[in-house]
């Protein structure tokens, strides 16, 4: 396999774990990639992997639930479970906005 070329400075890069397409897996998919094309557009890397393809790495990256967002750049590394349908929460997590334009967000 062909290695990964770095990102460039400002680059999110994402991890989103499902498992199969539930439900919540494909609406964590869908909000995931409505935030990234409104807010990230060209800033963005997004992997996904199917733990049920692949269950070894649950272990190995630490992954207890599923949907799980994981912000490896920019740092701090951030863990995000659900199915992301609170977008203001993102934006603030993601510091893409202050945490004060949404006051009940935090």
């Amino acid at each position: 396999m062909p290695a990964k070329t770095p990102p460039e400075k400002g680059t999110y890069v994402l991890t989103l774990y499902i498992v199969n397409n539930t439900p919540r897996s494909i609406l964590a998919l869908a909000n995931l990639k409505k935030l990234c094309e409104k807010y990230l557009v060209g800033r963005y890397r997004l992997e996904v992997i199917d733990l049920a393809a692949n269950p070894e790495l649950a272990k190995s990256d630490q992954i207890f639930a599923v949907p799980t967002l994981v912000r490896q750049l920019p740092t701090p590394i951030r863990k995000f479970i659900g199915n992301l349908s609170n977008p203001e929460r993102v934006l603030v997590d993601f510091n893409l906005v202050p945490a004060e334009a949404f006051p009940l967000a935090t």
